[in-house]
């Protein structure tokens, strides 16, 4: 547990030297609201994209297509997603209804996720995260674009808007033109590839700093109580509730550990920036990401070892 412990350390440590270093960017003035502003439209439309696409592309669907895992996924997702809207209605203030939902499910499971299952089941982990990524990004990001857009102050919320909110959003067109070149296996030119892991390498960090230049004691005071509810929820119920789900629907092995790891990631860097581009409580979004980060490395090792203690991964 111990290997485990260090390598969750190691994901998860990069990610609070962005933040931090968005932090002290902000104080000295090398960036300002300007900047972020930019930067996070710069992700969101051009880098995060390419991000996808090359995700997608690479990911081996023939070795790691799995119905069985990707739908329960999908169902626990979308259970998860009204849970925490449920919950929302009846706890959280409505401008920050969209905000809270898309914290509370929406997992880093690009980043932190395919890095421990690769980690614990090498290439295999590797093949069904990514396969398994590809899904989570269609369905985090029109799940996210639906919630969002109900609650966005300058948005006109019906059926028509909401499903061309989805239909445009870059992070799903990305995913979805990305299926065809990785189903049939179409090659790209070597010199494109590389432009895209260029791009590709902007979005975390950049996202990242992002975040910390909107963070502060008073944005985080501010956030309080919701701030921390969405992160229990992310953290705890919902990883709970998915992986007794999937236990009770016979998942064993590493497919139960890939499906936990999945469900426990914390909240993913996206939804700062989607939250900033519908006009939402960015600086809510970005606390829950600090929040539910730091509770990564204690959640995440306390369920790993409850599952392999009982002998079921």
């Amino acid at each position: 547990m111990l290997s485990i412990f260090l390598q969750t350390l190691t994901i998860t440590l990069p990610v609070f030297a962005m933040l931090f270093l968005g932090v002290f960017l902000k104080r000295v003035g090398m960036i300002d609201p300007n900047f972020i502003h930019t930067a996070t439209n710069l992700v969101f439309n051009v880098s995060m994209p390419v991000m996808l696409f090359l995700a997608i592309l690479h990911a081996d669907l023939d070795t790691s297509l799995q119905p069985g895992v990707l739908g329960y996924f999908v169902m626990a997702t979308l259970a998860g997603f009204l849970l925490a809207w449920g919950w929302a209605i009846w706890h959280c203030p409505r401008a920050d209804r969209g905000v809270y939902v898309q914290g509370a499910f929406r997992g880093n499971n690009g980043i932190i996720g395919l890095a421990l299952a690769t980690s614990l089941y090498g290439h295999y982990g590797l093949s069904l995260g990514g396969v398994l990524g590809g899904l989570v990004i269609l369905c985090y990001n029109s799940l996210s674009t639906v919630v969002l857009e109900v609650y966005n102050p300058n948005s006109r919320t019906n059926a028509w808007h909401i499903t061309l909110s989805i239909l445009r959003n870059p992070l799903i067109l990305s995913v979805l033109l990305a299926m065809p070149f990785s189903y049939w296996k179409i090659e790209l030119p070597a010199w494109l590839l590389t432009s895209g892991d260029y791009l590709a390498s902007l979005s975390l960090p950049l996202a990242l700093i992002c975040i910390g230049g909107t963070l502060s004691l008073a944005s985080l005071r501010a956030s309080g109580m919701t701030a921390v509810s969405a992160s229990l929820m992310k953290m705890v119920w919902l990883p709970l509730l998915g992986t007794l789900g999937a236990f009770f629907c016979g998942f064993r092995n590493a497919e139960l550990g890939i499906l936990f790891l999945y469900f426990a990631s914390p909240t993913a860097a996206a939804s700062f920036v989607m939250a900033r581009a519908a006009g939402g409580n960015h600086e809510l979004a970005g606390a829950i990401i600090v929040i539910t980060t730091l509770m990564a490395v204690v959640t995440t090792n306390i369920g790993l070892f409850i599952l392999q203690w009982g002998g079921w991964i």
